[in-house]
């Protein structure tokens, strides 16, 4: 008999999915975002889909898996991009979906299982008292939480709270280890840093305990600019008004808003730069004396004056923000890309300023604004016209040539991914959590290979995935 079929024997009872349309299907995240991760992961399936219902049937899955040396990779929504859900070894998809119950809500925080998903959270909270998460990602209406925090950095919020690795934004995690008792640990403080954005590689999160904030009935605005620049000075000094509440704030360059932005096309000219924003219901007679303080940007939507049937028919703003940006684009010219750019602080504006001028069209700007170390910047989420992979790759020396850091979506490791470097705190937990290495297996250079060296150029290939 072979490991697969007696891991399936070993687990029966619980919801096993082995129909291998199925399975290569929940094997899959939003990896295609990249023409090179497209080509290295298209084949990428596991052999298994199990889907535990309880903690209790997430230990019995890792047990059976540590027994049987079977590979197992987590899987929320799948909703990441760079393969963080990908099952490069084959083995199990251990996929949360249905862990989804909102455990506890009280003032400023939330227990929720790791399955549920982030607007479910939020509609849970404002209910019960008019509270919501303080950030949350573009795909905010089918992303889990846990997927969240294993793969995703920030998001919409971000402004205001800065990202998911910032002290206090995460407050409490229920991990399970991978060992042949597993154990469930309870992670607050400095060690959450241990599997927080590990791609599920040291341990699987089963239940988050997250921070809440005032829920408010955000109102979409979209501002028009003639020239991109002024665009971002705009969000600059917008991002930096100590009274005006806002939950996001993204200048995106011509013609990205026109050509990508179908249903809102009717506001915007092709070539208008626009800045995609979220502002407190109180805060718009202020913000109204903003833009006329600024003379350059004109309001085109806010939805708040908008007509029943366009509230109705447009997505919200945070579908127009962060990679729903990329997304809205894919779906139009399948053959572009993007990167992930960080315009230090405090040289931002003239970071952006010369990485516009020197792509122009090649690669149209979008920004996102952040609190970052305690500082107003923006981070760079740029439409890639592709051509080839040596042209990508020169696109991201010239901008890291420019001071301008990439966090590399085109990549699957958590290294290479913007690192470039081992996290020694979340190897030395993998050490202990999964001595045998079984949990996502092919993300974490330094277990796969102690030696490679981050400072050459070579990119690294897991040899699981050679053999997929």
């Amino acid at each position: 008999m072979s490991a697969i079929a007696a891991l399936k024997a070993d687990l029966e009872g619980l919801q096993i999915e082995d129909n291998p349309q199925i399975v290569r299907q929940k094997s899959r995240d939003f990896f295609w975002y990249s023409p090179v991760l497209k080509q290295q992961l298209e084949d990428v399936t596991a052999d298994l889909v199990v889907t535990p219902k309880s903690e209790a049937e997430v230990i019995r899955v890792l047990k059976a898996c540590y027994a049987a040396g079977v590979a197992v990779t987590t899987r929320g929504a799948g909703t990441g991009n760079y393969g963080q859900a990908m099952p490069l070894s084959r083995g199990v998809v251990l996929n949360l979906a249905e862990m989804t119950a909102v455990r506890d809500i009280r003032p400023g925080s939330v227990v929720a299982e790791a399955g549920a998903i982030i607007a479910d959270i939020d509609a849970a909270a404002r209910a019960h008292s008019n509270q919501e998460l303080r950030m949350h990602p573009s795909t905010y209406r089918t992303a889990t939480i846990g997927g969240f925090i294993a793969g995703g950095s920030g998001g919409v919020g971000s402004i205001n709270w800065g990202g998911l690795r910032d002290l206090g934004n995460v407050i409490r995690l229920r991990v399970i280890t991978m060992e042949a008792e597993p154990q469930v640990l309870e992670m607050t403080g400095d060690d959450l840093q241990k599997v927080m954005h590990a791609y599920g590689t040291n341990g699987v999160i089963t239940e988050v305990e997250m921070p809440l904030t005032a829920a408010y009935d955000w109102v979409d605005v979209l501002v028009g600019f003639d020239d991109f620049m002024d665009a971002a000075v705009f969000s600059d000094e917008l991002a930096n008004l100590d009274g005006l509440l806002v939950k996001n704030i993204a200048p995106i360059a011509a013609p990205v808003p026109h050509d990508y932005f179908l249903r809102h096309r009717k506001f915007i000219r092709r070539d208008q730069s626009v800045a995609v924003l979220m502002v407190a219901p109180f805060a718009m007679p202020a913000f109204e004396a903003f833009v006329a303080r600024q003379a350059k940007g004109e309001v085109l939507y806010r939805s708040d004056r908008a007509s029943e049937e366009d509230r109705t028919r447009l997505p919200p703003a945070y579908e127009l923000a962060w990679n729903h940006t990329t997304l809205r684009g894919l779906r139009v010219d399948p053959s572009i890309t993007y990167l992930q750019v960080l315009y230090p602080f405090p040289d931002q504006i003239e970071r952006v300023r010369t990485m516009h001028e020197l792509f122009g069209d090649e690669v149209p700007a979008h920004l996102e604004y952040v609190r970052f170390d305690g500082n107003i910047t923006c981070f760079g989420l740029p439409i890639v016209r592709y051509t080839s992979e040596a042209r990508l790759n020169e696109i991201i020396r010239l901008h890291e040539d420019n001071g301008c850091p990439i966090f590399n979506p085109h990549r699957y490791t958590l290294e290479e991914g913007g690192m470039k470097r081992t996290d020694a705190v979340q190897l030395a937990f993998k050490k202990q959590a999964d001595p045998k290495g079984l949990l996502n297996p092919g993300k974490m250079i330094a277990w796969e290979n102690p030696d490679y060296d981050f400072s050459s150029d070579q990119v690294f290939l897991f040899p699981g995935l050679q053999q997929a």
